[in-house]
């Protein structure tokens, strides 16, 4: 049916504004810092048959996943009814998912008797059982040692909750008071999502509604069509390296070649290495997500997110690869960590057709620290250096690619747990120079004032360092290092788990961008300012 343009539009921000508010519902209401003050989670909406209309500014890496999960998720349900009330919770891979920590709640939601969309709100929990606290266990060889698995279960439904589901998580999990407030706030994320939704359809009748939806993913397909259509037809190789898998020593190789024909674009993965012995390993879901967001950065960044503009790629990721291992393998680091290596790989085999879109590697990690002790666990992630670009210079201490999680005040963390930040900066001489210079990596130092603790370290770019383009120099590689300063100085590889002594302090220097152009041609006053600001010394 036709839609009035002006409905259109109230009801295209009315949806976005409901995504977004989910994620403000779920910030205010869970219990983990790692969610009330870094944001790590996402919220979507799809239509009645699972296609993203809809998801907030949340964390990219979770495009794809969001993308697929109603999809899986009926699939696996087959026909089994949905009912008003109902929310499922679930962390199963092929549900659309990514790792186990990152937990989704799924909401169906009715209007006069009728399916007209769901709600989704996914939270990255602190610890879901396994071997060790915070579920990282980066020597693991199968995934039964990453944590609790569960299918699609109804913990909620218009009777209530369930107890007996919600126990037989709650026992599988560290911090279960935390763990259980937390699928709270993604129940209430989920609750306000439909109130908002119904509202707006009671003004403007389901018909309308759904019209609006077609509409919404016609038109971003019509536009990343375009988009894609002005890139030069071709077939673009690219490769990065992982450091290792948590294992061994040898590095992991991530291969992609990219065939542009017209309006469309694949994206074949076939000549990266076979499955990983150990945990860095990423389901196809995540694949995905990473082709979304490289292809939707260069091509269209701002085409709204939704299944529309998806259309015009092709993701072939073969059985038994690193990028779509076998069921059972270890997946725990290939989330954040892999899944970013897929968007070097990508960035680098299109450069010489999007020279101006580009950037040099970003620091290509999420940094992650986890400390967990008597009755607390942290789980914290790390910004560093973004790659320099065509006209810019990279942003220091940040965020970059596959991540958009919020700095953790220092005040928040030694609030919430038995710490002291000893330090808290940026670090020097730690951006690739070039034409334009690559953004400076982070230093956090954390004395741990209670212990024994057990530390958990997962980061990349500890060997690789993050490359520069076009004669632009790479950035610093990343260090975790154990006591600095002292005779107990230790300096930790990438994927590490290892007990902490009450009084030791463990800190992280996140890697720098990569410099982009050749350092000889950057403009002598910026380069005096670099020296004066203290970039450079």
């Amino acid at each position: 049916m036709d839609v009035n343009p002006i409905t259109l539009e109230v009801v295209r921000n009315a949806v976005y504004s409901i995504a977004e508010e989910m994620r403000y519902i779920l910030m205010r209401t869970a219990r983990a810092p790692l969610l009330k003050e870094a944001g790590d989670l996402s919220c979507a909406l799809t239509d009645a048959e699972g296609r993203l209309i809809a998801q907030g500014r949340d964390i990219p890496i979770h495009l794809g996943v969001m993308a697929a999960t109603v999809k899986e998720f009926r699939r696996w349900l087959g026909d089994a009814p949905l009912e008003p009330g109902d929310i499922y919770l679930t962390n199963m891979l092929t549900v659309g998912g990514n790792h186990l920590p990152d937990v989704k709640a799924i909401k169906p939601i009715f209007y006069d008797g009728e399916l007209l969309a769901f709600a989704i709100a996914l939270a990255h929990w602190p610890d879901v059982g396994g071997a060790v606290p915070g579920s990282y266990y980066t020597t693991a060889r199968e995934i039964y040692q990453e944590g609790i698995q569960f299918p699609p279960l109804r913990v909620f439904s218009a009777a209530g909750v369930d107890r007996t589901l919600l126990e037989v998580i709650l026992l599988n999990v560290r911090g279960r008071e935390e763990r259980e407030g937390d699928i709270y706030g993604q129940r209430s994320a989920c609750e306000v999502a439909a109130g908002r939704l119904l509202e707006v359809t009671a003004r403007y009748g389901l018909a309308t509604m759904r019209a609006c939806f077609a509409r919404f993913l016609a038109e971003a397909e019509q536009l990343m069509r375009a988009a894609v259509a002005e890139v030069p037809d071709g077939v673009y190789q690219g490769e990065d390296w992982m450091d290792d898998d948590g294992i061994g020593n040898e590095p992991v190789r991530i291969a992609v070649s990219v065939t542009v024909r017209g309006d469309e674009a694949t994206f074949d993965f076939t000549g990266s290495d076979p499955q990983a012995e150990g945990p860095v390993n990423t389901t196809r879901f995540i694949a995905q997500s990473a082709v979304f967001y490289a292809a939707k950065s260069l091509f269209g960044p701002d085409i709204p997110t939704n299944d529309g503009c998806y259309r015009p790629f092709r993701v072939v990721v073969p059985e038994g690869t690193l990028l779509n291992p076998h069921p059972g393998a270890a997946v725990v680091c290939g989330n954040h960590e892999t899944s970013r290596r897929v968007v070097d790989a990508i960035y680098r085999a299109l450069a010489p057709a999007l020279p101006d879109r580009v950037t040099a590697s970003c620091h290509g990690s999420s940094g992650v620290l986890i400390v967990g002790g008597p009755g607390y666990i942290s789980y914290e992630t790390h910004g560093g250096g973004h790659g320099a670009g065509a006209a810019w210079d990279g942003i220091s201490g940040t965020q970059t690619t596959m991540g958009n999680t919020m700095n953790t005040p220092m005040e928040a963390l030694e609030a919430s747990f038995p710490f002291l930040i000893e330090r808290y900066s940026l670090v020097p001489n730690s951006g690739g120079a070039g034409r334009h210079r690559g953004g400076l990596g982070l230093c956090r130092a954390i004395r741990v004032l209670e212990g024994p603790a057990q530390l958990t370290t997962v980061a990349e770019r500890t060997v690789f360092q993050p490359y520069g383009l076009f004669g632009g120099e790479p950035g610093r590689r990343l260090r975790v290092v154990l006591n600095p300063g002292t005779p107990r100085e230790r300096e930790l590889r990438g994927k590490t788990n290892c007990t902490m002594q009450a009084g030791e302090v463990i800190q992280i220097e996140t890697a720098g961008g990569g410099g982009y152009g050749p350092p000889a041609e950057r403009d002598p006053v910026l380069v005096a300012l670099d020296r004066r600001l203290g970039y450079v010394e």
